[in-house]
This record gives structure tokens, C-alpha cells and sequence, in this order.
């Protein structure tokens, strides 16, 4: 009975690992599209958020029973010190090790989320880039410590997250590399834009200069007189009415 028990939580072990890691994959995916902003008619934003969420949470859900396994499978010791301590598992530290350091950057993510309305938006994103350097980590840890790891099934399972999260990756910096060469013709092309005549006009009354292009045919309007007339203006006009009424 005990020996039948101890390989029900062996077979729970592994398996809850390998879906983990599948769902991790999945998030870190999601993750990428969803900060490159995708978006098409059949799949708009708020699907794409609601989905990226809820494929977090069940990869938080396969990692907890996959951890709790570790710690009541009586075929090796790990101890609940080595789910939080990297590195101090008895049994293959470094490997352990490598899956605690993935548990606690995925816990400091999921508190982070959690806090998410107490915090800045820079420093929620910054500990939200922790997610990223988990899946590496993961995958070192069960292509080093899963007893699976020589099968056929689980290379062809680990090259195939591998070219998902590494498509992803390379979409992104293409995406973003193209985004940034069109804001640089964008700007280009502002500055190359000549300015207007009207422009030209507006900047020369601006400035007071009415004087006229040469070859121009504007008139020129004549000075202006009476109460909004400048001082010398005035002057005039009433030294030229004296003179004509003058003997």
C-alpha cells in the first residue's frame, strides 16, 4: 500500500512538472504578444489579457501541487527549507536548486500582481520582467532533474517550448525594430516638410515686416490715420491739413 502510494505522488510529480513548464511557456508567449500589443478582429485585446491571466494562474496551480509532491514524496528528501532556499536540497542541490529559483521569481510575480494597485506601474513592470528569467531556469531545472529528460517525447516537448518562446522573442525585436525605423522616417518626413506661404506671411506680420518680395504686386496699404494712427502719423496728416488750408 505504501509502496503503491509512493508511486502515485512519483507519477503526480512528474506530471504536474511537465505541465507547469508547458503553461509557463504558454504565459511567457502570451506575455511577448501581449507587450508587443497583437491585435486582429477575432482576437482583440481584452481576450488576450483575460487569456495571458488565467494561463498564469493555472501555471501557478501546477507549480504549488508540483512543489507540494516534491516535499511529501518519500523517495528522496527535499524538505520545505529547499522550496524556498536554493541550493540546500540534499538531493541533486544544483538541479533543486535551479527549480527553487524559478518558484521564487514566479512567487515574486505573483505577489507583485497581487499588490499590483499599492505599487507604481514601473516598479510592477520591473518585477514582472522576473517572469522572463524564470523559463529558462525551468527548463534547466527538468531537462537536469526530470527522470524524463532522456525520453524522445520530452526532447521533442522541450525543443517545441523552446521555439515558442524563441519565435516570440524574435517576433518582438523585429516588431520593435521595425517600430522604430518608422518613427525615424516619420520624423524625417516632419522636417522635411517645407513651410508655407501662408506660414511664411503669418512669420513676416509677426515680426512687423511688411516689406513686399521683390516683384510682387501687393499693395501696399496706405498708413493708417485718426485715433489709432501712431503718433508721427497723426503729426503728419495734420502738418499736411494746416499747409492746405494755409493763404
Amino acid at each position: 500500500m505504501l509502496a503503491s502510494h509512493s508511486t502515485t505522488i512519483w507519477y503526480a510529480l512528474r506530471a504536474t512538472g511537465i505541465v507547469a513548464l508547458v503553461l509557463l511557456t504558454g504565459t511567457v508567449v502570451l506575455g511577448i504578444l501581449t507587450a508587443g500589443r497583437v491585435r486582429s478582429r477575432s482576437w482583440p485585446a481584452f481576450a488576450q489579457a483575460d487569456l495571458h491571466k488565467r494561463v498564469s494562474l493555472l501555471a501557478m496551480a501546477f507549480l504549488a501541487l508540483h512543489v507540494l509532491t516534491a516535499v511529501v514524496d518519500t523517495y528522496v528528501h527535499v524538505g520545505w527549507a529547499s522550496v524556498l532556499v536554493p541550493f540546500v536540497s540534499p538531493y541533486r542541490p544544483l538541479w533543486t536548486g535551479l527549480g527553487t529559483v524559478g518558484v521564487d521569481l514566479l512567487a515574486a510575480v505573483a505577489i507583485s500582481s497581487a499588490l499590483r494597485q499599492r505599487m507604481s506601474a514601473r516598479t510592477w513592470r520591473a518585477i514582472h520582467w522576473l517572469a522572463y528569467g524564470s523559463w529558462p531556469v525551468a527548463m534547466a531545472h527538468s531537462l537536469g532533474m526530470g527522470t524524463d529528460a532522456s525520453r524522445l517525447w520530452m526532447d521533442a516537448l522541450a525543443a517545441a517550448c523552446t521555439l515558442a518562446v524563441g519565435g516570440a522573442l524574435a517576433w518582438r525585436v523585429h516588431d520593435h525594430r521595425e517600430a522604430s525605423e518608422r518613427a525615424a522616417r516619420s520624423g524625417a518626413i516632419t522636417r522635411a516638410v517645407p513651410v508655407h506661404r501662408a506660414d511664411r506671411s503669418a512669420a513676416r506680420l509677426s515680426t512687423g515686416d511688411s516689406t513686399p518680395r521683390p516683384g510682387s504686386t501687393r499693395p501696399v496699404s496706405p498708413a493708417p490715420t485718426g485715433a489709432g494712427a501712431p503718433v508721427e502719423h497723426r503729426t503728419a496728416s495734420a502738418t499736411r491739413l494746416l499747409e492746405k488750408d494755409r493763404p
